[in-house]
């Protein structure tokens, strides 16, 4: 399933980008939804930076949901290729279960608008095989599959347009 965002922030692409990258843990602060963001890992090349950062989502699973989806699913593993050249960011997020019936990656860009506005552009995917999950009869997981993505996807896209608007907060009550 295709996952795609935009959004407008209003400050510099350097300072976007630099914010983005460097200081999720502070912005989670500002998002409804998640619990919070530890950085685990970071490496630095040049203008390369590597992160491994954990999110934990604090949302309710539906009813259809609760036999597939447990809360620890609603923390990910995050790892992203920071290229402050190309003003980009690859990563691929990794559940905590079931690692390999879910596949989810993507890419950001970081556009700048004008001299004082940044647009974000996210495009990504995420791909779940319920078959090998247990508890999912083989006979409905086909069925199953598209609702539970479609309930992940519906977690991650207004996640990704606040996480843009929780930064644009952030750096405003950060400049003053």
């Amino acid at each position: 399933m295709r996952i795609q965002s935009e959004s407008i922030v209003r400050h510099p692409r350097d300072l976007v980008f630099r914010a983005y990258r460097d200081e999720l843990p502070e912005i989670a602060n500002y998002m409804s939804d998640i619990q919070e963001i530890r950085m685990l890992t970071r490496e630095d090349s040049g203008e390369a930076t590597n992160l491994h950062n954990v999110w934990v989502a604090q949302r309710e699973i539906p009813a259809f949901a609760r036999n597939i989806v447990k809360p620890e699913m609603l923390q990910w593993d995050d790892y992203a290729q920071w290229d402050e050249t190309g003003w980009t960011c690859e990563w691929q997020l990794k559940t905590r279960v079931f690692t390999d019936s879910v596949g989810c990656g993507g890419s950001n860009r970081f556009v700048a608008v004008d001299d004082n506005t940044t647009k974000v552009v996210l495009e990504g995917h995420l791909d779940i095989d319920l078959k090998h999950i247990p508890g999912v009869p083989r006979l409905l997981a086909g069925r199953i599959a598209p609702k539970v993505e479609a309930f992940i996807v519906s977690l991650i896209t207004p996640n990704l347009k606040e996480v843009n608007a929780s930064l644009e907060t952030y750096l405003n009550d950060k400049l003053g």
